[in-house]
């Protein structure tokens, strides 16, 4: 009967053993996933980090955008205004320009006279002639 006790003792000995290689493999696998974790943290902390710069990036872009596009919408009224201003300089100068031909082929309104004509009274005297009465 010794030999089964020793055989037992063996067998306990040996699945001790087992079981202290299995604890130590589970131990360096924890070890080892609790690594990896704490690496793909730092990983996940990086690329937040640069994903909340990237935003603040586009935030800038866009109010650059926004400022640049109601400069551009500026610029468009100004050239609007500029058109327009030249249109109706443009009008302004062809209606001088017609009211000018017309004033110079226009007759005068009174026939003007190129020396006074002088008048003769009922008498057949002339009128309206200056004498010198100086002596």
């Amino acid at each position: 009967m010794a030999s089964i006790s020793s055989l037992s003792g063996a067998q306990s000995a040996a699945q001790s053993g087992l079981q202290q290689l299995r604890l130590q493999q589970a131990k360096r696998e924890a070890e080892q996933a609790e690594f990896t974790a704490r690496v793909l943290a730092a990983q996940a902390s990086q690329a937040q980090q640069k994903a909340s710069d990237a935003q603040e990036e586009a935030r800038a872009i866009t109010a650059q955008s926004d400022q640049a596009q109601t400069q551009a919408g500026q610029a468009r009224q100004g050239l609007a205004v500029i058109k327009s201003v030249g249109q109706m300089g443009t009008q302004l100068n062809s209606v001088v320009t017609k009211v000018a031909e017309k004033v110079k082929s226009a007759e005068p309104a009174v026939p003007v006279q190129d020396a006074a004509t002088p008048v003769v009274n009922t008498q057949g005297q002339v009128t309206g002639t200056v004498i010198n009465t100086t002596a």
